[in-house]
């Protein structure tokens, strides 16, 4: 049995690599295409891009006398200094570790994958649903400033604009999302041994 990747619909696939999806047409395949080429492709790029996210910095604000620039870990520990604690720690984990972790995740999932080695798939199928459900939440520091962006206009007296690091970001997240809908998790499940 085959899902269609386009629209869905469970069929039958005979195996020989040229069998149509009933409903759409679409071409069947057991596996997605190049899964493992296209996520690796799409998580490397998101790792080289992480580097000039956490750089650069993704705001600057501009008041009547002075200039500061911020960078994600500095807005963290400024958030820290000022007493906001619990909004540090929420962009710390949205904009630094998940990232990270869903880097890892994948990472570890693709080179599983590649040596063949058997894992217990259950886990490595929940750990990819995860990193899947959080992908979402990396976008949290882009929606902050772009509220603010928007909030803090006073003409003269301050104003906040996003940097290249805002832009580097968002690109990190859209690669870690591609990555992970890029990889085919059944992958994790052809790894495991036939029972006798």
């Amino acid at each position: 049995m085959c899902r269609c990747h386009v629209c869905g619909k469970l069929a039958r696939h005979p195996g020989d690599g040229s069998y149509l999806c009933p409903r759409c047409h679409t071409p069947l395949h057991p596996r997605i295409p190049y899964s493992v080429s296209r996520a690796w492709a799409f998580t490397l790029t998101a790792l080289i891009v992480f580097v000039p996210a956490n750089v650069f910095p993704i705001m600057t604000v501009r008041k009547i006398d002075n200039t500061i620039p911020s960078t994600i870990l500095a807005g963290v520990i400024d958030l820290a200094r000022n007493d906001m604690l619990p909004i540090a720690i929420v962009v710390f984990i949205a904009s630094i570790a998940v990232p990270v972790f869903k880097l890892v995740g994948i990472m570890f999932l693709l080179f599983t994958v590649q040596r063949g080695r058997p894992i217990n798939a259950a886990q490595a199928t929940n750990m990819y649903r995860f990193i899947d459900l959080i992908g979402r939440w990396s976008m949290l520091d882009l929606f902050v400033i772009s509220i603010l962006v928007t909030l803090v206009s006073f003409g003269q007296f301050a104003s906040i604009e996003a940097n290249i690091g805002a832009s580097a970001f968002a690109g990190v997240v859209v690669l870690t999302l591609l990555a992970a809908e890029s990889f085919d998790p059944r992958l994790i499940w052809d790894l495991q041994e036939p029972t006798p």
